[in-house]
């Protein structure tokens, strides 16, 4: 089996500051004046919010990911060594 080239700690590590980065702009952009709110709403949009939340499933529901992906590698490469 191959090994893996970070370990999960440090995986963890990168995401959870992934999360806590993107969610600083968001936190300005909460907390600007209102005259200033139309120069970030579409980075904030468009970056820093899905950044944030892909990041946040990622850390909660990551493993499942994984579990799924592994699992359909497996059963693939399974169809091409029976045929």
């Amino acid at each position: 089996m191959q090994q893996p080239i970070l370990t999960q700690g440090a995986r963890r590590w990168i995401f959870r500051w992934i999360h806590i980065v993107f969610a600083i702009p968001i936190l300005g952009y909460i907390y600007s004046p209102l005259e200033k709110l139309p120069d970030y709403a579409p980075l904030t949009r468009y970056v820093f919010v899905p950044v944030m939340v892909l990041s946040g499933l990622w850390m909660w529901k990551g493993q499942l990911v994984r579990r799924l992906i592994s699992k359909r590698s497996a059963e693939q490469n399974a169809a091409a060594v029976n045929s």
